[in-house]
């Protein structure tokens, strides 16, 4: 069988490369949509700031986060403070610095988690707890730009909790005129691509048979042990 003459060639392949761009061009754009999107979604203050919840959730990541948290603690907006995703061997007085706080409310009212890794782990590690102590209400504390992923993640595991934001506003990030910031902009991106992943995978578990909690019903028939949490006021998981 002979070939085709070399201008049929050139022009299929000169189709196959004309699709191949507009997929790509089709793809960024949807891409640069959804960022759009993302960045709009970064919330710019606190909401509801003085309304009460059961617990304050602190995903470790940066020292404003715990600060915030602890003020938040001290000013009764919360029963307890979890601390999620905390080093092993690290104890509540050296991570909240006790110095600054009342020793007391540090020792009633803190719990650290040691078992999550990001921020899947923290959602499912928090929801643990959550359901164990059996709150109804949580505030987050996160970074502003790690806001949206947070929140999907901890409310597709916790739908019947109420859960309240509260971004705090690292200096190195800028959200506003983020073009102008490479090192900005590249950090979001990374959180956007985060996001579409955790949305997408969230989607598939929902689909399965045994519902989109298979990890957090995995660990409730497992309690965390006496190494995954740890706080003065834990003598219970402390044995």
């Amino acid at each position: 069988m002979s070939k085709p003459p070399l201008s049929v060639q050139h022009r299929r392949r000169f189709r196959r490369f004309r699709f191949l761009l507009s997929t790509l061009i089709l793809c960024g754009l949807v891409w640069a949509a959804g960022f759009v999107w993302y960045v709009n979604s970064i919330p710019v203050s606190v909401e509801n700031p003085n309304q009460r919840t059961d617990a304050i959730v602190v995903l470790t990541g940066g020292s404003e986060r715990l600060s915030e948290g602890r003020r938040l603690l001290t000013h009764g907006l919360a029963e307890k403070l979890f601390i999620s995703g905390v080093y092993r061997g690290v104890e509540v007085d050296e991570l909240l610095s006790v110095g600054k706080s009342d020793p007391r409310l540090i020792a009633c009212c803190v719990v650290l988690g040691h078992v999550a890794e990001n921020t899947r782990g923290n959602a499912i590690e928090t929801a643990v707890w959550v359901y164990e102590e059996g709150f109804k209400s949580l505030r987050i504390v996160t970074a502003n730009y790690h806001m949206p992923r947070s929140l999907l993640e901890f409310r597709s595991l916790m739908p019947d909790v109420d859960i309240i934001p509260h971004p705090v506003f690292p200096d190195n990030v800028k959200i506003e005129n983020w073009w102008r910031f490479p090192g900005s902009t590249a950090l979001i991106a990374s959180e956007f691509n985060k996001y579409m992943f955790a949305s997408l995978r969230n989607s598939l578990l929902h689909w399965l048979p045994d519902g989109d909690r298979p990890s957090l019903r995995n660990l409730e028939g497992d309690p965390p042990g006496p190494q995954e949490y740890s706080a003065s006021n834990a003598s219970g998981k402390n044995g």
